[in-house]
């Protein structure tokens, strides 16, 4: 892999914060960031990365590629929980197995904005409707994770719960009720909506960013020691089923016709998990899976490895294979 990638991906400035607060936690330092502020910087970042790719949506318009994108993200959100499934059941239960699937067939969000901004610093250009995709794939893998436990756990006095409620955290969860309005609003208003609010939305982007990840460094330092807990199964899994996933995302890629940078992007949702939405809502739905598993191989291993090292690598085995 071409060494200077990863250099520029860790000499982007949010990353440097990522790291940053790593190294806080690390060092004992008493550097902390109130509550409320990292939702904040969370809720700005998908109206933000929501607004924009809905303004140039609506400036590209419809067109058989981003149909073909839409339909492949739907597709790998659906497939990735049901074959991570069963690799996992040769060693965990089916409530766990499940949860981490889920996990792993959903995605992460900053993940995906820090694809973008590396991208960015490199010159190379990527569609706005790739964030329709974003929002596309965060929400399949709930459902898939719930009808695994229903088809597979051994128990059959499971207690029951609302698959109203189920779908309506799903869907209708903070995180991509924001998401899908913004891309909506971002279509709705186009160029004098953009015009409007192109400072708050882009030039004020990186610095939120930048706070966000600092937060995130020291979250997922946190989680190191729940990481060791995990066992060489989990820490095996959550590296290696991310770059797996990422080069099956680029093979459809390079099928449909996408450019470097959609392609990077769409590798990038394939091989992240959620650390948000899917696990409230496995808390709420299959409570009998260990939270510390499937928070902790998304954050403490899976996040920080793509931040660092997936994004490069993916971006050079696009390269390599000529798009």
């Amino acid at each position: 892999m071409n060494a200077s990638l990863i250099l520029s991906n860790i000499l982007n400035p949010p990353v440097l914060f990522f790291f940053l607060g790593i190294l806080a936690i690390l060092l004992k330092s008493d550097l902390e960031i109130p509550q409320p502020l990292p939702k904040l910087f969370s809720l700005y970042l998908l109206l933000a990365i929501g607004f924009k790719g809905g303004y140039e949506i609506e400036e590209s318009g419809i067109n058989p590629e981003i149909a073909l994108t839409l339909l492949a993200a739907i597709f790998m959100a659906t497939a990735v929980p049901i074959y991570t499934f069963f690799i996992l059941k040769i060693k965990l239960d089916t409530y766990n197995a499940a949860a981490i699937a889920a996990t792993y067939g959903s995605i992460s969000a900053v993940t995906f904005i820090t694809a973008s901004s590396f991208l960015e610093q490199l010159n190379i250009t990527f569609s706005g409707h790739m964030v329709a995709a974003l929002a596309l794939m965060e929400s399949p893998a709930i459902i898939v994770g719930i009808i695994l436990v229903r088809m597979f756990a051994k128990s059959q006095e499971e207690k029951e719960f609302s698959w109203g409620e189920v779908l309506r955290e799903a869907f209708l969860n903070g995180s991509v009720f924001l998401l899908i309005g913004s891309v909506i609003i971002g279509i709705m208003t186009g160029a004098k909506g953009w015009e409007k609010l192109h400072f708050f939305t882009q030039e004020m982007f990186y610095g939120f960013l930048s706070f966000f990840l600092l937060d995130m460094g020291m979250v997922a330092a946190r989680r190191l020691k729940d990481v060791g807990r995990t066992g060489s199964f989990l820490i095996s899994f959550a590296v290696f089923i991310p770059v797996a996933n990422a080069i099956l995302g680029i093979v459809i890629a390079k099928i449909i016709g996408m450019s470097v940078g959609n392609a990077l992007l769409f590798a990038v949702l394939c091989a992240s998990a959620s650390y948000i939405a899917v696990p409230a809502a496995m808390r709420m739905s299959v409570p009998e899976a260990n939270p510390s598993l499937y928070v902790s191989t998304a954050l403490g291993i899976t996040f920080p490895f793509n931040i660092i090292v997936g994004i490069p690598l993916y971006l050079n085995i696009i390269k390599t294979i000529g798009f």
